[in-house]
């Protein structure tokens, strides 16, 4: 399946008409409000124990936006260290020059296929397509990723991938098209948790032992030391960056802490945000070549100096990726992950997205109309992200703003003066007559597409007074 990274969804509906066809589909509401509810339950108990959550929070926004002010200067530094410490580090502008970077690092090892994991960056850069072109197969090993490969299909969540199943569904794919990647599944399955986990390690436990090449994505980078990190629930992070002799890690170029001592913050932050545990159960970290490992590491722009240049619009760089804004969103967990065209969904989706890819194209320039500006985004951010900030910035600059700030150039100049504000009130009753009752026309018929157009009185409320005084009088 194709992916929506760099072009590949751009002909894709706008957001509207894609929540619409999610509203109708009332299996994927229901996995979508059990599955949210869940985690936000879990993160709101492991919050609540920290009595300075708040200022770890305030730390870890300070700490990410040190980063993204001297961000020249610690990437440098991370990559001397990387490099010292025996890894090569490649530069990527854009996806393209990612994907050939990547193709022809594995390309040069005589592989055919490669392991993957926190690959969610590969995924913006639609590096399975990419590699599929030169005859390489990449294959997802974190469960959720599993599940969304075999399916053929495509990510609705940043930290549960498979959200939009249920575990009847994730049955009939393991049956369906385990087999067409490896060891099949085994016959008679059920579809209790367990044994749905036992098939995908056995599955997997067959490729980490025979594939020599891992492409990894980061949690962070830590440009004091040029040390990796990954977290993860499952252990295959483990299996996929250990034992493969080639290891290439793509990371964008924001994920980078100046100290070990910044990692901290984060430790605690990130996991109580996105799983609701107070750690995860696998932290891994490496520092360029170890064992005789090569090891490589890409760093990824893909728009993120463009993003960076947006003094309100840089702030989604804060973003570690802990998914929190997804599970409290009312709209994401009505419509799900599918339907903003992206690998990012939700809220942080709606700013991100739109920065990275430009809002050229229908979906994007909707995207940051894909909110009910709540608030409750912003509330749960571990690193103070004002989501509904960004999202009226990026509307500014959405490519109908100039017709909605003519019109509310317009509305100003009436409403300023009450003499134009009378004659404008007296015009309109007189015409009253010819203004239609449910939808207008033109740059109105967007906002009656879910409302009725309110009734013109026979006469204003100025008017009014002023009949009913004289009678009185």
């Amino acid at each position: 399946m194709s992916g929506p990274g760099q072009g590949t969804f751009l002909g894709m509906p706008s957001f509207p008409r894609n929540a619409e066809k999610a509203l109708a589909d009332s299996q994927l509401r229901f996995n979508l409000r059990k599955a949210t509810h869940t985690i936000r339950a879990r993160r709101g108990a492991v919050v609540s124990e920290l009595p300075d959550w708040h200022e770890l929070r305030e730390a870890g926004r300070a700490i990410k936006d040190d980063v993204l002010r001297n961000l020249d200067r610690y990437l440098v530094q991370a990559e001397e260290a990387v490099v010292e410490a025996g890894g090569h580090v490649h530069w990527a502008s854009d996806s393209a020059e990612a994907d050939r970077i990547v193709t022809g690092l594995i390309k040069a090892t005589g592989e055919t296929r490669v392991m993957k994991v926190k690959s969610m960056v590969t995924q913006e850069i639609d590096l399975n397509e990419a590699l599929e072109r030169e005859g390489i197969t990449g294959y997802e090993t974190d469960l959720a990723e599993l599940i969304v490969q075999l399916g053929d299909d495509w990510p609705s969540h940043i930290l549960v991938p498979a959200i939009h199943r249920n575990r009847s569904e994730i049955r009939e794919i393991f049956l369906a098209h385990m087999g067409e990647w490896g060891r099949p599944a085994p016959e008679g399955l059920g579809d209790e948790p367990g044994t749905l986990a036992d098939a995908a390690r056995l599955h997997l436990r067959e490729r980490f032992l025979s594939t020599k090449v891992g492409v990894s994505g980061a949690n962070f980078l830590i440009a004091e030391t040029g040390t990796l990190v990954v977290l993860e629930s499952e252990g295959n992070g483990r299996m996929c960056l250990t034992l493969p002799q080639t290891l290439i890690s793509v990371v964008g170029i924001e994920k980078v802490l100046p100290t070990w001592r910044d990692l901290e913050v984060f430790l605690q932050l990130l996991p109580r945000s996105s799983t609701g545990e107070r750690m995860n159960p696998y932290t891994s970290m490496w520092t360029g070549a170890a064992e005789g490992q090569e090891f490589h590491l890409v760093l990824l722009d893909n728009g993120r100096t463009d993003v960076l240049a947006d003094e309100i619009g840089r702030q989604a760089l804060r973003c570690i990726r802990c998914s929190a804004c997804l599970n409290v969103c009312p709209v994401y967990e009505r419509v799900g992950g599918h339907a903003y065209g992206s690998v990012y969904p939700g809220p942080i989706g709606a700013i991100l997205t739109p920065q990275l890819r430009g809002m050229t194209s229908e979906l994007d320039a909707s995207l940051p109309y894909a909110s009910s500006l709540c608030g409750a985004c912003y509330d749960v951010c571990p690193v103070a992200i004002d989501i509904p900030e960004v999202l009226v910035h990026l509307r500014a600059r959405a490519p109908h703003a100039p017709a909605e700030r003519a019109g509310l150039a317009a509305a100003g100049w009436v409403l300023d003066e009450p003499v134009r504000l009378r004659s404008a009130q007296r015009l309109v009753t007189r015409l009253r007559g010819l203004v239609p009752k449910t939808h207008l026309p033109g740059p109105g018929a967007a906002w009656t597409a879910t409302r009725d157009v309110p009734p013109v009185p026979r006469e204003s409320f100025r008017d009014w007074w002023r009949r009913t005084q004289e009678e009185d009088r």
